[in-house]
């Protein structure tokens, strides 16, 4: 049998030799990156802080062409939403989706109108708004070291690249003697993108300096109409394979190219196909002929369209509309709460009445 002393050793070899193995495989997973300007790695927060983020709460699809998964919970609950989590108690739950039920039904009629969704809708919608352009305003001082209100792309691009671990004084020294930047192909792909999103958000008269409201249509393209059009041709760009500047149905249940490495789980996604003709075929092509222009999709896209507005109102009424009177009462709203808040309420119904 062996030694307690014995097997300690044996399991100390074992943990060296499957470090040397992780270590060896972190290596060689690493993408090539010859720079001599990298350092320590970027902290995710200050990325955060100054990369246009890809999920835009409000807006019903990503920026990658994906359709928003959370977007029904995030016009109906604002900025609650977070109070709705998976873990909370459900009767707790159940006393803050009355208390917004009531603050939807205006009319106090126990059930809530297309119209008085709709308004509901646009109001959570401006939330998301407002709260982006808070949030704007302490990113913006993050790319703005000298405070003088404008951000250049030469500062934004030192932030940047700063985010990603590059030496932030070695790379603003390089940029202000106009030395070339040694930048592995994939950052400098982002930076590419970023650049033109940068000229899109550079109002006219163009200076290539973004000051505040510039800068939020730079993150947030959600603010201006421009910046929408921006966003369209973008996702035309990704889903448009023939090359027309339209969208057929087919293109539109494709994901964009090089995002699926399995084609066959792709195949198999029944339902994510499923959600997403029903997208196209009921919502975004408008004039239902089958393909979707750039201008439908500009409209669809816009989160402040009160057309669209109404019409997400007529849709999540007929979800939980079980009496079909085009109307939502409280019972059917508790009953249908996983699909209006993303958290799931047990025993929906017990003491409703004694309760709201």
């Amino acid at each position: 049998m062996m030694s307690r002393q014995a097997f300690l050793c044996s399991l100390g070899s074992l943990y060296l030799s499957l470090l040397f193995v992780f270590l060896l495989m972190d290596v060689y997973a690493r993408p090539a990156n010859n720079s001599a300007l990298k350092e320590k790695p970027a902290d995710s927060k200050d990325e955060n802080e100054i990369l246009p983020p890809d999920h835009l709460n409000g807006v019903k699809m990503e920026m990658d062409g994906h359709l928003n998964k959370e977007f029904h919970q995030e016009v109906f609950l604002g900025k609650e939403m977070e109070e709705f989590e998976e873990d909370s108690e459900p009767r707790k739950n159940r006393k803050k989706l009355m208390v917004i039920f009531s603050k939807v039904d205006i009319n106090n009629d126990k059930k809530i109108s297309a119209k008085e969704m709709q308004r509901w809708i646009m109001e959570k919608t401006d939330e998301h708004f407002q709260e982006a352009v808070e949030e704007n305003k302490m990113h913006f001082r993050a790319v703005d070291p000298d405070g003088d209100g404008h951000v250049s792309w030469d500062e934004y691009k030192i932030k940047f690249l700063a985010s990603k671990g590059f030496n932030e004084k070695e790379i603003a020294e390089r940029i202000k003697n106009n030395e070339e930047l040694k930048i592995d192909e994939e950052t400098q792909e982002v930076l590419d993108n970023l650049k033109d999103r940068w000229y899109q958000a550079d109002n006219p008269p163009p200076d290539l300096l973004l000051n505040e409201e510039e800068f939020l249509s730079f993150l947030h393209p959600e603010h201006s109409r421009g910046m929408l059009k921006f966003m369209v041709k973008e996702i035309i760009r990704d889903l448009d394979q023939d090359g027309d500047k339209k969208l057929t149905l087919s293109e539109f249940i494709s994901l964009p190219v090089g995002t699926v490495e399995n084609q066959q789980a792709q195949d198999i996604d029944d339902d994510w196909v499923k959600d997403r003709r029903k997208e196209f075929e009921d919502v975004i092509d408008a004039n239902h002929d089958g393909i979707v222009t750039m201008e439908e999709l500009e409209e669809y896209m816009d989160p402040m369209n009160e057309y669209n507005a109404l019409n997400e109102a007529k849709q999540m009424i007929a979800v939980a509309d079980e009496n079909q009177n085009h109307h939502l009462e409280l019972e059917e709203i508790l009953k249908y709460s996983e699909y209006f808040t993303g958290s799931k309420l047990m025993d929906y119904a017990r003491n409703v009445h004694e309760e709201f």
